[in-house]
């Protein structure tokens, strides 16, 4: 019984591991998503005042 008691937590251990992970990959990526988009509108706007200062 003790051992399939172990096999149990070890099990929930990683399940909770796997939790974590997700949620620090969707936030991640949702940073990665949301610097893109500052960064193109960032080289947007340089391009229009460069085009417009020539």
């Amino acid at each position: 019984m003790q051992r399939a008691q172990s096999a149990l937590e070890y099990l929930f251990m990683v399940a909770a591991v796997l939790i974590l992970v997700a949620i620090a990959m969707s936030y991640i990526i949702t940073s990665m998503r949301d610097i893109s988009a500052v960064v193109s509108n960032y080289t947007a706007e340089m391009r229009e005042e460069l085009i417009e200062n020539l």
